[in-house]
């Protein structure tokens, strides 16, 4: 890894954690970038995240090893023509998209395969830009690898260890399979998400009766319908079809719920909820996936004045940073009356052994 010189286009959340990742690990690393943002490229120089902004795609990028394509997911292929008379023949080139197909079917039609290999890192923020960059994004994070057909096994080994020396788990998929895999992990869910808030705000009353007392099990499985709908219109219109292969097996799926509901099928309910279980209980909570993971605890606590605020200056007199927090009013599915969000995991678990050294009851999902 020794003269590493790394190239990017587009620098956010994703990109600018990358860059970040590479001034960590490797500090001789010389990194250049191309962002539509004067703001963004200032801030990079400024924070010593990259080492020369690019007014335009020029020259510069001939001498990369790695060019990493960090703009939206149908912007990164408007860049391929202007790229492909400076790439050399060991450069790697990759993107960061949420979806493969759409830029590998490009990559086909310039005879840039040689070249590329796709790279999803399955980790984020609610937090965009690169001002929330941090250089441990990608820890214990899969980073999906789809290469081309005639990419070289060598270029496909270098990249794979240059991602696990970023701690991040690198994971190799056929990009058509990365897509359909995607669609049902990732992308319907959030539809789901999505069409579900909107059919509870559709059949709300007037008294907001339902928005008021949503909380617990609704909160958790629509929190993702937060998410970008800039973002996530792209994503979808570039994965259309695997979407709609999986939506319609879910639909189905959900008519033959309707169909035990209406049959009176106790058994049919009941193995509905046991599998379901099952295999929900068999996932990891290790390594990160798609969706961006909470990390909350949930305090028993007596409501009583300058409750909250004794618990809130504890941890912020500990260095403990808070997302947010809040009283419980729904816990039909929780066991505390208060909840506390955390910004990382390493935060969360240094709030429950301080909170317990205080005497609070803690629990922990």
């Amino acid at each position: 890894m020794n003269d590493l010189n790394v190239g990017f286009i587009g620098l956010g959340l994703i990109g600018g954690s990358i860059a970040k990742a590479l001034k960590h690990y490797y500090p001789d690393v010389f990194i250049i970038a191309h962002t539509r943002s004067r703001e963004t490229a200032r801030y990079a120089l400024d924070e010593g995240i990259i080492d020369k902004a690019c007014k335009e795609i020029d020259s510069s990028y001939s001498q990369c090893s790695y060019i990493f394509l960090c703009a939206p997911v149908e912007a990164n292929a408007s860049y391929l023509k202007t790229l492909k008379p400076l790439l050399t023949e060991e450069c790697i080139l990759t993107d960061v998209g949420s979806t493969k197909s759409d830029i590998h079917r490009h990559i086909t039609a310039l005879g840039m395969e040689k070249n590329f290999i796709g790279g999803h890192p399955m980790t984020g923020s609610e937090k965009t830009g690169i001002a929330n960059a941090k250089h441990h994004l990608l820890e214990n994070a899969y980073y999906i690898l789809t290469p081309s057909k005639e990419v070289s096994p060598d270029k496909v080994k270098r990249y794979e260890q240059l991602v696990s020396s970023l701690k991040a788990v690198p994971l190799i998929l056929d990009y058509q399979e990365h897509d359909y895999v995607t669609a049902a992990v990732s992308h319907l869910p959030h539809l789901i998400a999505s069409s579900l808030v909107n059919l509870v705000k559709d059949l709300d009353n007037d008294h907001s009766t339902m928005k008021t007392i949503a909380a617990g099990g609704f909160k958790d499985i629509t929190r993702i319908a937060s998410s970008s709908p800039e973002m996530w219109e792209q994503i979808c219109s570039t994965n259309r079809e695997n979407i709609i292969s999986v939506l319609d097996d879910y639909i189905n799926s959900l008519i033959d719920i309707k169909i035990s509901l209406a049959e009176h099928d106790g058994g049919g309910i009941y193995h509905l909820f046991e599998s379901s279980r099952e295999y929900r209980n068999s996932i990891s909570d290790v390594s990160s996936g798609p969706i961006k993971k909470v990390y909350s605890i949930y305090c028993d606590m007596v409501d009583e004045a300058g409750g909250i605020a004794a618990l809130a200056t504890i941890l912020a007199t500990n260095g403990i940073s808070i997302k947010n927090i809040g009283i419980v009013h729904n816990r039909e599915f929780e066991e505390a009356v208060l909840q506390v969000e955390f910004y990382e995991e390493a935060a969360k678990k240094k709030a429950v052994e301080l909170l317990r050294r205080y005497r609070y009851t803690i629990y922990e999902r």
